[in-house]
């Protein structure tokens, strides 16, 4: 693995997991795509530090069972913008 992958999987595992930031958000931060961050922190974080990947691994799940609540949210929101926008 190249230096600057592997310093790249470190700092988005440490962003992660300090900020519980979904894959989306740590692909902004980063200025990669959302495919580069699962990569980096599913695939190569295992051979890195496996103890830091399973506290990853716990942030993304609570992410996932969140993202129903998060994307109804959205909707509301969005829904309430385009109502006040139509008056």
């Amino acid at each position: 693995m190249k230096d600057y992958i592997y310093k790249r999987v470190l700092e988005v595992a440490e962003y992660i997991y300090n900020t519980k930031a979904t894959v989306r958000q740590a692909a902004k931060v980063f200025g990669v795509s959302k495919s580069t961050i699962h990569k980096d922190i599913t695939d190569r974080l295992e051979k890195i530090d496996n103890g830091l990947a399973q506290d990853i691994k716990e942030v993304l799940e609570y992410n996932k069972a969140e993202r129903h609540v998060r994307g109804g949210e959205s909707t509301r929101r969005k829904y309430l913008k385009s109502k006040i926008s139509n008056q």
